[in-house]
């Protein structure tokens, strides 16, 4: 009897032992942090108005009454707001060459299921943006009015955005008065592009016609210009190309004597003198911006290729090529312009020099985080910090006022022209709404608010 109840006892135990445990709870992990723009120990940080995104491994909440325990000392907190993973922080007042230190307490940020996120310390320190250490132009003797535009690129870089605007497909201020039309105002700088010098002059195009570039200097616009250079597709070619890979023109044999390539860049830089004489003979700077965005996507990923010729052959042969033109432009007098190097990013090899420029651009399209973009300005004016930093092309980005805001503070802008358009109503990379917000932004300077050159 006592074997039967001992054996019945131990089947009991067993059963026990392995019988399904009632469900415990899940532990709940609080947010944690994977991310920040700026990041944890920036020093190219810059000042004025600052986006501050923190990103966490989860959605998350922000209750607003935990909204004024955030703080950073010596600036104002203006706004919190979280929206998925993502809680962005406003700021202003940052000053330049200051360290700060941003305090998120626990529990400003909390989890899905009201875990509180930890406390969070981002500390970042302001750049000087408008230290440009260059003293004068790198162009020597540069003409009386290029020197009065360039001390008012420095003047406004940092404290003010100049406006522009880029001809359609090339020699007009088509672009410009749709934005006048839309917002009663005109950009303070046009851009034209010498694309079509090969065929110049032409019934079609003739960039011996400056009498609109003159009216517009006249009243008081900013004259720019860049330059897609078309080359035979081969040698004795009739067809012309600038893409890299609809031309056989090396920039390598460019600078070789007696080479095709040789021939023709030294005929097209002629050509090209001779025009911009014309602008220099009627006291016109230019901020003069060729051979842009040679680098193309080389360093962006494997395999990378540059888009135009003149970086095919990698950083040496276009350095030389700017270097080239920009000593063969100074033997032919040009003494009026300001010279803008165009960076992809990442592309120090293709620098040619803080001796043979004069401001940075970095042209970017379909980026609409402000955030993103005012990284990438502080990058910038950190990697050429003697050089004004300007947005040289733009399309289909951030507003304005929100770039300006998140810390992004370009010496210009100039969006990209639409040539199917006629009004800004639905413009590829720059609409009505764009242009509006960005000349109601007070720290937008447009023509009319430009001072009188020369006088």
């Amino acid at each position: 009897m006592m074997k039967k109840i001992y054996y019945i006892l131990c089947a009991v135990l067993v059963i026990a032992c392995n019988s399904p445990k009632p469900d415990t709870p899940p532990t709940v992990e609080p947010p944690k942090l994977v991310s920040s723009v700026p990041a944890d120990g920036s020093v190219d940080v810059a000042a004025g108005d600052i986006t501050i995104i923190l990103t966490y491994n989860q959605n998350v909440f922000s209750p607003r009454a935990g909204h004024s325990g955030v703080i950073m000392e010596n600036a104002v907190i203006t706004s919190v707001e979280a929206n998925l993973k993502n809680v962005t922080i406003q700021a202003t007042g940052l000053q330049k060459s200051t360290a700060y230190t941003l305090v998120v307490p626990k529990g400003v940020v909390t989890g899905p299921t009201n875990v509180e996120a930890p406390e969070v310390r981002l500390t970042f320190s302001t750049v000087d943006t408008q230290n440009v250490e260059q003293a004068a132009l790198c162009t020597p003797n540069p003409s009386p009015e290029a020197v009065d535009v360039y001390n008012f690129l420095k003047e406004t870089y940092g404290n003010k955005i100049i406006s522009g605007a880029m001809a359609k497909v090339a020699w007009n201020t088509d672009e410009a008065e749709m934005v006048y039309a839309t917002t009663g105002k005109y950009p303070a700088m046009n851009t034209v592009d010498y694309i079509h010098l090969w065929a110049s002059p032409a019934n079609w195009i003739d960039y011996s016609q400056t009498a609109f570039l003159e009216d517009w200097w006249n009243a008081n616009g900013l004259v720019s210009a860049c330059w897609h250079w078309n080359v035979p597709t081969a040698q004795g070619a009739s067809s012309v190309a600038f893409y890299t890979e609809n031309t056989a023109f090396r920039p390598s044999n460019a600078l070789v004597n007696g080479t095709w390539e040789n021939t023709v860049m030294k005929a097209d830089l002629a050509k090209m003198a001779g025009y911009l004489k014309l602008l220099k003979d009627k006291n016109i700077p230019v901020i003069w911006r060729p051979l842009h965005e040679g680098a193309g996507n080389i360093y962006e990923y494997q395999n990378g290729t540059a888009w135009f010729w003149w970086g095919r052959d990698g950083g040496a042969a276009y350095v030389a090529l700017w270097r080239y033109m920009f000593d063969y432009f100074q033997e032919q007098g040009l003494n009026n312009l300001i010279w803008v190097w165009t960076t992809q990013t990442k592309d120090n090899a293709f620098y040619p020099g803080d001796d043979y420029v004069d401001i940075v651009g970095r042209d970017i399209y379909n980026q609409t985080s402000a955030a993103a973009n005012a990284s990438q300005f502080s990058s910038i004016a950190t990697t050429y910090s003697g050089k004004m930093v300007a947005l040289s092309e733009n399309g289909n980005v951030a507003k304005i006022s929100e770039q300006w805001s998140s810390g992004a503070k370009w010496l210009f802008f100039m969006p990209w022209y639409d040539n199917a358009a006629t009004t800004l109503t639905g413009h590829e990379h720059a609409d009505a709404a764009w242009w509006l917000d960005a000349v109601a932004n007070p720290n937008v300077i447009t023509r009319d608010e430009m001072p009188s050159f020369g006088e």
